[in-house]
């Protein structure tokens, strides 16, 4: 577990579509699929995965998760809105996405939202992520190091790695638990001022 500061190299973990790599014009959907695939092409676990295809942005369209685009075009907003979906989707089915997203489409429609604020607020808070997460990951380590050292029959390398696995993904259905609760208070808001 040593080698865990290379991990956290070969993630990728800064990489995010800026607000200054966004095009100022529309682009057509095969640029859109270049421009993430460039973007992010290390964030893939494999080389065969794929960042973004037509599928899916067609799957986005269908299911409203972006609002309607133009004559072929995607414009700034649709790609801001898709790298929010890029990274939402880790974490979020289609459907939380959706209900958390249905605001934000809709003020960005009625142009009552400074989107290129809101992004460089979520970017800015990425960042920040980032470097909190490194630094919980070190006394991860070392936590997983002392429980397993005070165990000797099970102080090996791989027990380690394994008790390493176990944390993160149980670190991680919590922080998921919380934000899928979250999204329910969107969900049931929006009920509610439906019903008034």
């Amino acid at each position: 577990m040593e080698h865990i500061n290379q991990v956290i190299e070969q993630l990728n973990l800064e990489a995010s579509l800026t607000l200054e790599e966004i095009p100022q014009i529309d682009l057509y959907m095969d640029q859109v699929i270049q421009l993430f695939e460039n973007k992010f092409t290390e964030s893939k676990r494999n080389e065969d995965d794929k960042v973004l295809t037509k599928t899916m942005i067609n799957n986005y369209a269908k299911g409203k998760l972006i609002f309607p685009i133009q004559n072929k075009k995607y414009s700034k907003e649709h790609l801001i809105l898709m790298s929010l979906i890029y990274q939402l989707k880790g974490a979020l089915s289609i459907n939380d996405i959706k209900a958390t997203l249905t605001g934000m489409n809709q003020k960005i429609i009625k142009e009552e939202i400074d989107l290129d604020s809101f992004y460089t607020s979520y970017l800015n808070l990425t960042r920040q992520n980032v470097e909190d997460f490194k630094v919980d990951l070190e006394d991860s380590v070392k936590d997983v190091n002392e429980e397993i050292t005070g165990d000797k029959k099970g102080d090996s390398p791989y027990l380690k790695q394994v008790l390493m696995i176990s944390s993160l993904v149980h670190m991680s259905n919590l922080y998921r638990r919380v934000a899928e609760k979250l999204v329910d208070e969107i969900t049931v808001e929006k009920e509610e001022k439906r019903h008034k």
